[in-house]
């Protein structure tokens, strides 16, 4: 263990949050170990505001329930603590121990293995030492405690922050398949942080990829949210796909990957995260069904021509059912709401009414509440497939939002001398005879 005195680290506690102070001090004054850990350390040591403040102690879940009347413990795989203050919520855990002290035939309630390694169920507890052998990352592993002010290292964690290394606790390949989510983490980490995973940890990830297969779709679909919409998506992007680890998530889209990486899909992907990982830093908001929308819109038509040649439908049904065929694949791997899976559905559906703007079509279009985001898209398929027609489209409605009324009804009365416009061709339907009156004349 290295301590690390207050006067050799820029950890202040201004820089922490009131919440997470009081639980620190809380349980110190109850007489139990208590400090801050993981990310919340690592970001302060790295001059960047921690998004949120875990803490770590040696009261088990059952005491910090009686400490803290507004306590609620969750989880079952790892029991944690949640202490709420309002909006913030503290996580606070147990210090880990080492499964091999404890017999899992004499702990089955507290810890369980399946047999391909991974733990469905780790409530374990040891000491401090033993906990910071059981976190993942060494740069995660940092302890800062608010009764002396120091920082405990039991890994080598701040040597790796100095020097940009993504280095895991423990056997790679033994802790990837105690929990493969860690091959994600690894990824995320080094492109949120601009690090390099080292040779060791990156190693087993490529052939270990398939266990992603056996972590909930649910829990898939919070990380796909970590990783491509934290603002760092594209480096992200890059590095999964380096690794091999984008195929597990997103098989619809694998599956169209070319030898050159230049087909519509792979440039629609790269310009949506760029533009999202712009629009976070900005402060503006960013909504994953606009993301999806955007990643799987060239599987998506691919699949709906095919069904259209192959079956013999109309193109607009066969559109109709690739949406259902796409989002069914793609919610097997990742657990997508049907909230957000009704909104990809809706900017998917727009696409084709865009191009109909005669009468109050383009008015009633405007209305519509995911309109803005379907001429977004309108508007990356514009710039990735440089097609004119495509180009044409999107600045005309570009212009049309914000034009005046008697301009808006120019543009539309001009439509019919701008080349096609895409009306949908009327069915005509068989004229009904009027009953022949009795007695009429042949």
């Amino acid at each position: 263990m290295t301590v690390i005195p207050r006067d050799q680290h820029n950890i202040s506690r201004q820089q922490i949050s009131e919440n997470a102070l009081k639980v620190l001090y809380r349980l110190n004054k109850s007489g139990f170990e208590a400090y801050l850990v993981g990310g919340g350390v690592r970001d302060l040591l790295l001059g960047k505001q921690p998004k949120d403040f875990d803490v770590t102690t040696n009261a088990t879940p059952e005491q910090m329930r009686k400490l803290f009347r507004n306590c609620r413990l969750v989880g079952r795989r790892f029991r944690l603590a949640h202490v709420m203050f309002g909006p913030e919520i503290i996580e606070v855990a147990t210090f880990r121990g080492h499964h091999d002290h404890h017999p899992e035939e004499q702990n089955k309630n507290l810890s369980q293995q399946a047999q391909n390694g991974m733990l469905l169920r780790d409530n374990i507890y040891g000491s401090i030492e033993e906990d910071a052998q059981r976190r993942d990352f060494t740069i995660n592993s940092l302890y800062y405690s608010v009764a002396d002010f120091t920082v405990r290292d039991y890994t080598g964690g701040l040597q790796d922050l100095r020097e940009g290394r993504i280095r895991l606790i423990g056997d790679p390949e033994t802790r990837y398949r105690e929990d493969p989510v860690r091959m994600l983490r690894a990824v995320r980490f080094a492109a949120k942080l601009d690090m390099t995973i080292c040779p060791e940890t990156a190693a087993p990830i490529p052939h270990l990829s398939s266990l992603l297969h056996e972590i909930p779709p649910a829990r898939l679909f919070e990380e796909s949210l970590k990783l491509l919409q934290a603002g760092y998506g594209y480096a992200t992007y890059q590095k999964l796909c380096e690794c091999q680890l984008f195929q597990p998530l997103f098989p619809v889209i694998a599956r169209h990957f070319t030898p050159n990486g230049d087909s519509p899909m792979e440039r629609i992907i790269e310009r949506v995260l760029q533009n999202t990982d712009q629009r976070l830093q900005n402060g503006q908001r960013v909504n994953p069904a606009f993301l999806f929308a955007a990643m799987l819109w060239y599987p998506l038509i691919e699949l709906a021509q095919k069904i259209s040649q192959e079956g013999g439908l109309a193109y607009h049904d066969a559109f109709a059912l690739a949406m259902n065929d796409v989002l069914d694949e793609q919610c097997r791997t990742l657990a997508i709401p049907k909230r957000i899976t009704t909104l990809i559905r809706d900017i998917w559906a727009l696409q084709m009414r865009l191009s109909r703007r005669q009468g109050k079509r383009a008015y009633k279009l405007m209305e519509h509440p995911k309109f803005r985001a379907a001429f977004d898209l309108l508007l990356l398929r514009a710039e990735t497939e440089k097609h004119p027609e495509l180009q044409r489209l999107a600045q005309w409605w570009e212009t049309f939002q914000t034009a005046d009324a008697a301009h808006q009804k120019g543009m539309l009365g001009s439509l019919d001398d701008d080349g096609p416009t895409y009306r949908r061709p009327r069915r005509s339907r068989p004229r009904k005879r009027a009953p022949r009156r009795e007695g009429a004349k042949e």
